[in-house]
């Protein structure tokens, strides 16, 4: 599905979103109110300049308060590889992205991402990742590095990773992996309205991250929320 394609399901009655050199904004109504719409479309690259309007956008949406929900929609590159970027602190304002997010959902308004298109690296982690629940549509295309890269940074061999990640989801991109390891809550079906799926997600909401549960109950991160478990029962000096 396109962009507009998603915003005629979730909006049917219209909403007040406008998409400008590749970034997602605006308002919308949805389930008695309105939700905010943020995101970043046609696999557009996100820089410094876009990673700060997105989160001023977030921001706005808690300083004004109301609770409501926020809806990020997704189909990025990864972050923008420039010189320029870097030096002005790409990697801070993609966490201070995520920051916004996070701190937004523990203010009352439920985060939900839906990446529909493709999505890597920084971009992935700050935007979808950083919600509190993630939806996809079939042929979304996420991943935090794709294997090529991997082999870049790792000095092993392609054909070495691609074998590797055949049984090790947590280590491979691709939506069916992202699933897998509970990175993804749950992958929507396009032949049904989309609204009424996303209302059944943000009300089965739950109030902490359970992507490790998920990873461990879809044997694609079998030991992650036991080492979690281990870690804050230590941390409590249990």
């Amino acid at each position: 599905m396109t962009l507009a394609e998603i915003l005629a399901a979730l909006f049917p009655e219209g909403h007040a979103v406008v998409v400008a050199d590749g970034l997602v904004t605006g308002r919308g109504p949805f389930d008695g109110a309105e939700a905010v719409i943020v995101g970043i479309d046609g696999d557009t690259p996100l820089g410094v300049e876009g990673a700060l309007a997105l989160s001023r956008a977030v921001l706005d949406a808690v300083r004004a308060g109301g609770g409501a929900p926020i809806l990020v929609l997704v189909d990025s590159d990864s972050q923008r590889m420039s010189r320029r970027d870097e030096l002005l602190g790409l990697n801070e304002c993609l966490a201070h992205l995520a920051k916004a997010l996070l701190l937004a959902d523990r203010s009352g308004h439920p985060t939900f991402g839906l990446i529909y298109g493709h999505s890597a690296a920084g971009a992935f982690i700050a935007t979808a990742l950083a919600t509190r629940v993630l939806a996809a549509l079939p042929g979304a295309n996420p991943s935090v590095m794709d294997l090529p890269s991997v082999a870049r940074v790792t000095k092993l061999p392609l054909e070495t990773l691609e074998n590797m990640a055949k049984s090790t989801p947590v280590f491979a991109p691709g939506l069916d992996n992202m699933v897998a390891t509970g990175a993804v809550h749950a992958v929507l079906d396009p032949g049904q309205p989309l609204a009424p799926q996303i209302r059944t997600l943000l009300a089965d909401l739950p109030r902490d991250d359970i992507r490790d549960r998920l990873g461990a109950e879809r044997g694609g991160r079998p030991v992650a929320e036991a080492v979690a478990a281990q870690v804050a029962r230590e941390a409590r000096g249990g």
